[in-house]
């Protein structure tokens, strides 16, 4: 899940966009909420995950982080290990 400025298809943000490119180059199953619209929903994320700042990305219900979290995760190697179980099969053998 990724609680965004915007829409994976229209992100409002530099930070939201880069983390759906990020996130969409696994080809996993993306879930999205924008902030904007929902002021509520937007302190609810932030009280939970302590973290003040959007795109908050959290994968099983864990919080990873925001777009920099992801992009290291994602350079590193370790972003793949964390969707290991949602990527395609044919990704899994790469």
């Amino acid at each position: 899940m990724i609680y965004m400025k915007g829409i994976p298809d229209a992100p409002m943000c530099g930070f939201s966009s880069l983390a759906v490119k990020v996130l969409k180059t696994y080809k996993v199953p993306l879930s999205a909420r924008n902030i904007l619209e929902n002021p509520e929903l937007k302190n609810a994320v932030k009280g939970f995950s302590h973290w003040p700042t959007f795109p908050q990305i959290f994968i099983n219900g864990e919080f990873i982080g925001g777009s920099d979290i992801i992009l290291i995760m994602h350079q590193s190697g370790e972003l793949k290990d964390k969707l290991i179980h949602l990527l395609p099969k044919v990704d899994k053998e790469e």
